[in-house]
C-alpha cells in the first residue's frame, strides 16, 4: 500500500528546509532575520566609541521616552571586567544579555589564564557567539550592535625571538623596547562581524556621528583622552539633530592608561567634566547655527543686489 503525504504536511516540509537554502528563498533566509536585527539596532540612541592615544572613550545618546524616568538610572553603558566596557545600540535587553555574555567571558579567562582578557580575544569570543545565533531556527540574531572599548596592560616584547612582519621586528631587524596592548575599541554587529576601529559609531544618527569621526583624524593618534571626551558629547549632539524633538541624556565612561585619570579601569566620567563637555558641545552647535544663518543671509542678499 502506498502512503502519500498530505499536500499541507509537503508545504510546510518545503518550508522548513528553504531556511537553509537563502539563495532560493530569501523570504525564510536567516539573511533576512539579520536585516531585521540590523533595522533594530537603527533606530536605537547613537552609540559612539572614540580611541586615543592614552585611552578609550565610549558615549551613547539616551532617549527620554517618559517624564517619570530617573535621571541617571536606566544605564546603557556597563563594566565588563575592570578594564573593559562595553556600550551597545538596539534592543536594551538583548543588549543585557551581551553584556552578561561578555563577563562570563571575561571571568572565565581569568580563571584559566590568570589574568585580564585582552580586547581582542573578547571581541572575538563574543563575535562567535552571536553569529552563532544566526544559524538556529530555534534562536533568533541579537537585535543590537556592541561597540566594546577598553585598555589592555602593555607589555614590553621579547627581543630575542621574537618574530614579526617587516624588518622592523623578528630576525630581520629586532626592536628593543617594543611594547604591546595599549588602548583597543571593537564593534561587533548582529551578523557577528567585527573589525577593529579607531572610531566608531552605530544607532539612528550614525551617519553623521561617522561623518564626524572622520574629521578628528583619529588614525594619527594626537587626540588626548580629554579632548575625546569633549569631542563625543559635540558628535552625540550633532548626530541628535534629527531629533531635535525629542529630549536625550548623555551618558559616557572612559578608560585611561596606567597613568592616566582611571588608571587602568573603566568608570563613569565624572559630572563636572560631563557638564563641561555638554556646555562646549551646545555651544559649538550654537555657534554653527549661526555661522549659516549669516551665510544664507549673505546670500539673500547678493541676490537682492543683483
Amino acid at each position: 500500500m502506498i502512503y502519500r503525504t498530505p499536500s499541507f504536511l509537503r508545504t510546510v516540509a518545503i518550508s522548513r528546509y528553504l531556511i537553509y537554502f537563502p539563495w532560493r528563498a530569501r523570504r525564510y533566509s536567516y539573511a533576512r532575520q539579520v536585516e531585521y536585527a540590523v533595522k533594530a539596532v537603527e533606530n536605537g540612541g547613537t552609540a559612539i566609541g572614540i580611541r586615543c592615544k592614552d585611552g578609550v572613550v565610549l558615549a551613547v545618546e539616551k532617549i527620554v521616552t517618559s517624564k517619570l524616568l530617573k535621571p541617571g538610572a536606566n544605564k546603557k553603558i556597563a563594566t565588563v571586567d575592570r578594564h573593559v566596557g562595553i556600550v551597545s545600540a538596539g534592543l536594551v535587553p538583548d543588549g543585557r544579555h551581551f553584556v552578561s555574555r561578555a563577563r562570563d567571558e571575561a571571568s572565565s579567562w581569568r580563571s584559566v589564564y590568570k589574568g585580564p582578557i585582552p580586547i581582542s580575544a573578547l571581541a572575538s569570543r563574543l563575535g562567535s557567539y552571536v553569529q552563532a545565533y544566526t544559524l538556529y531556527s530555534s534562536v533568533r540574531p541579537f537585535g543590537v550592535t556592541a561597540i566594546v572599548g577598553g585598555w589592555d596592560s602593555e607589555t614590553e616584547l621579547a627581543v630575542d625571538g621574537q618574530v614579526g612582519t617587516g624588518p622592523a621586528s623578528g630576525s630581520g631587524g629586532k626592536v628593543t623596547g617594543a611594547k604591546a596592548g595599549g588602548p583597543g575599541l571593537y564593534m561587533i554587529e548582529p551578523s557577528g562581524l567585527y573589525w577593529g576601529y579607531y572610531g566608531a559609531a552605530t544607532g539612528k544618527g550614525r551617519q553623521a556621528a561617522k561623518a564626524e569621526l572622520e574629521k578628528l583624524d583619529l588614525a594619527s593618534e594626537n587626540l588626548t583622552l580629554l579632548d575625546a571626551v569633549k569631542e563625543a558629547a559635540r558628535i552625540i549632539y550633532v548626530a541628535h539633530e534629527d531629533s531635535k524633538d525629542k529630549e536625550f541624556e548623555l551618558e559616557m565612561s572612559w578608560i585611561s592608561s596606567l597613568d592616566g585619570p582611571t588608571k587602568g579601569k573603566h568608570e563613569e566620567v565624572p559630572r563636572e567634566l560631563l557638564e563641561e563637555a555638554e556646555k562646549a558641545a551646545k555651544k559649538a552647535l550654537e555657534d554653527e547655527d549661526e555661522e549659516e544663518m549669516s551665510k544664507s543671509d549673505g546670500n539673500e542678499g547678493e541676490r537682492m543686489e543683483e
